[in-house]
């Protein structure tokens, strides 16, 4: 059994674990690059797998767990799925760099350890192809990257996720002080952006004020959505993993304003260690525990405690935030409370309303819960070995 600092794991801990790691190895088992079956939002709309970032969360959920396990098998698998994408000369089927969409940035962040783990440079030459978008990848004023060209003058903090650790990781190994100047920049204008009074912060900002979701002083979109403040911890963790050390002093910033957050965060968590859908409105009807942002907010918590850019006291939290969250949701071997997917504007009506996020499907056994909670588990696992509480 595990146990964090002065909160006890229930009883139960090690057996709701166990059951993640079966739906990890279910999960794994049925899937296909071209059929995964993590990939509801695919599924549901008939369309073929594509390089796509939910594809890449579950590759790096499946690499930290071979990282922190040593079972070749989740390494096996994710260089035998991304392979199927990124051909000897580095080229990657179905990417359109023309897009200018942060979100198939995010599988880049796999490259670098499949060319550690099998030596193919076809790996570095795909992580250049990816970051030379980032190159024209269009801004605000400030300098922030555009979220996708057909979301134009917008960030929204799913992208800092997305691009900036690959950015900051690709970078910083390449000795580019600019780039990863520019990624902490980056952070650095979200905070002034778009981090509301209280200390949390919105989905997303329109510089040009024209969206319906967008205040037309602020430009900020009206709620404060789980997953999307979850995105935004977990790029504040893992950019600062990648970040060099030189930086102290961009370091300490981004440290500050992560730790800013889970400060803000906490007061929001429900008793059995959850976080809701639309994060500060507990009392309005329909809103309910997450689970992919609940997962988000363990993987990154734990991951930031065990690299000390958090203190270790808050590690105990986000212990909590993931057992209740497999206490509550974990059914059989299946994970459910997954929010499908939810965004601004686009083609249906999607107007940041708290009654639109909370209209969103609900679902199982989907990649961007399933792969949170594994990243999840596994730093669960790296901060007990780290302090020798196991």
């Amino acid at each position: 059994m595990i146990k964090i600092d002065n909160w006890t794991s229930k009883p139960d801990c090690a057996r709701l674990l166990e059951l993640l790691d079966i739906c990890a190895l279910d999960l794994l088992e049925r899937s296909t690059a071209k059929s995964p079956a993590w990939n509801i939002e695919h599924a549901r709309s008939g369309a073929e797998s594509k390089w796509n970032y939910m594809d890449g969360l579950m590759i790096s959920a499946y690499l930290s767990l071979w990282r922190w396990t040593g079972k070749p098998l989740f390494a096996e698998f994710s260089e035998r799925f991304v392979s199927e994408f990124v051909t000897p000369g580095g080229e990657i089927a179905t990417y359109v760099p023309g897009e200018k969409n942060l979100d198939n940035i995010s599988p880049g962040r796999n490259l670098a350890a499949l060319y550690e783990l099998t030596g193919e440079r076809k790996y570095l030459r795909a992580a250049e192809r990816l970051r030379a978008q980032l190159d024209q990848q269009p801004r605000l004023k400030c300098g922030s990257f555009w979220h996708k060209l057909i979301y134009p003058c917008q960030v929204w903090l799913d992208g800092l996720y997305m691009a900036q650790p690959f950015y900051m990781a690709h970078d910083a190994a390449r000795g580019c002080e600019k780039g990863c100047r520019d990624s902490f920049a980056q952070f650095e204008n979200a905070r002034l952006l778009m981090k509301d009074s209280d200390g949390l912060y919105r989905h997303g900002f329109d510089e040009s004020r024209l969206m319906g979701w967008a205040d037309p002083v602020t430009g900020l979109s009206s709620c404060v959505w789980l997953r999307a403040v979850g995105w935004l911890l977990a790029g504040l963790a893992d950019t600062l993993e990648a970040s060099p050390e030189e930086f102290s002093k961009e370091r300490k910033s981004l440290s500050q304003m992560l730790q800013e957050l889970v400060d803000a965060m906490l007061p929001w968590q429900t008793p059995e260690g959850m976080f809701l859908q639309v994060i500060n409105k507990p009392g309005i009807r329909g809103n309910y525990p997450e689970t992919s942002g609940t997962a988000l907010y363990a993987y990154a918590v734990l991951k930031s405690a065990r690299l000390k850019f958090l203190p270790k006291r808050y590690a105990a939290s986000a212990e909590k935030a993931l057992i209740g969250t497999l206490e509550r949701y974990l059914k059989g071997s299946e994970l459910g409370g997954i929010c499908l997917v939810a965004g601004l504007g686009g083609p249906k009506r999607r107007d940041g309303s708290e009654q639109y996020y909370l209209s969103e499907p609900v679902v199982s056994g989907e990649a961007k819960g399933v792969g949170a909670a594994m990243l999840a588990r596994s730093e669960l696992m790296a901060y007990a070995l780290s302090t020798g509480a196991v």
